[in-house]
């Protein structure tokens, strides 16, 4: 009785791992021309070359090796979509064990070598993490993850990795709502660090992915007259945060509570929300309460955003000072 040990030289085997397997007098030929032509064969060469399995007629070999060890002509590699960037996207959508997998991603990586790819974006679904670690042993790296998938990278070629880095921003929006009573709309939260602090604060969010900024701050009132923003760093995960406030026009003066997240809300006068401890001790909430009153007084322009359109044909916002908004429009930079 014979062990065999199947190792990287063969390209179809599971790389980075040990498979051992019992037969009668059994061993593998590679279709080789003769001894030298074994020099392809390395981490970074895959050909892609057939292996046969010669036997004697009382071979053991189950039937499950032999699928396993005689492929086809080559290994199926992963379906991959070029970028603009010289690199390629595999999205999974096909189930696959991780033997299966690292052998597929071994030959696709060498054969994206062979073609000068740079980066190379895999994305994995939720329900093939088990896939994780094979990638990683490949040399991935996580990029960044959502609620149903994982994007891992890898970058190629031996010159400065220009892969663009997770995205480094939150963007939040807060509302400024006033009435014809000089009363702003405000709210007390049942989370978060101003919980059972007794602050009044207006309406707060996050903007979501694909929403413009003025749509989130408008999903119920719908007319949107001005912003002003701040911004601050390290302040989500290591993430900067960019936040909007939004100036809006209501429709309705009837408050429906959300009773999950909010305490309670009502229309308080200016004056008073200005005169609360807090915002008089934290100068950012006065300057935020001065800026939207002078603007309420058009003592302020602040930014507007006007509906435009991308060059990929995507409708998105453009902000800039409504003080200029007519002579920018009737500009002729044509001549």
């Amino acid at each position: 009785m014979q062990r065999i040990r199947a190792t990287k030289i063969f390209p179809y085997l599971l790389t980075n791992s040990t498979k051992s397997f019992t037969a009668k007098s059994s061993h593998l030929i590679p279709l080789l021309p003769n001894r030298s032509s074994l020099a392809p064969f390395s981490r970074d060469h895959i050909n892609n070359s057939s292996f046969l399995i010669q036997s004697k007629p009382a071979s053991t070999v189950s039937l499950a090796f032999a699928k396993e060890t005689m492929p086809k002509s080559q290994v199926d590699l992963l379906k991959a979509d070029e970028d603009l960037h010289g690199g390629v996207c595999v999205e999974l959508k096909e189930a696959m064990d991780s033997q299966e997998f690292s052998i597929r991603l071994s030959a696709s990586l060498s054969q994206w070598r062979l073609q000068d790819k740079k980066g190379v974006w895999i994305k994995l679904p939720i329900s093939q993490s088990n896939l994780v670690e094979a990638a990683v042993k490949e040399g991935f790296k996580y990029h960044h993850a959502e609620p149903d998938y994982l994007m891992l990278v890898k970058w190629i070629p031996e010159i400065a990795d220009t892969l663009p880095a997770n995205a480094s921003h939150r963007v939040g929006i807060g509302a400024f709502v006033m009435n014809d009573n000089r009363e702003v709309l405000v709210v007390q939260e049942k989370n978060g660090k101003f919980k059972d602090l007794g602050v009044w604060k207006y309406p707060t969010g996050v903007v979501n992915e694909g929403e413009d900024i003025c749509d989130a701050a408008v999903r119920e009132v719908k007319e949107e007259t001005g912003n002003l923003w701040k911004q601050s760093h390290m302040s989500f995960f290591n993430k900067s945060d960019m936040f909007f406030v939004c100036m809006l026009k209501p429709q309705s003066f009837e408050i429906q509570k959300q009773v999950v997240e909010i305490a309670d809300a009502k229309w308080m006068p200016v004056a008073e929300y200005a005169a609360q401890p807090f915002i008089q001790n934290h100068e950012l909430f006065s300057l935020v309460s001065k800026i939207c009153l002078a603007k309420t007084d058009s003592n302020y322009s602040g930014f507007s955003g006007r509906a435009t359109t991308s060059s990929s044909g995507k409708t998105t916002h453009l902000y800039f000072n409504h003080q200029y908004c007519d002579n920018i429009l009737s500009l002729d930079i044509s001549h």
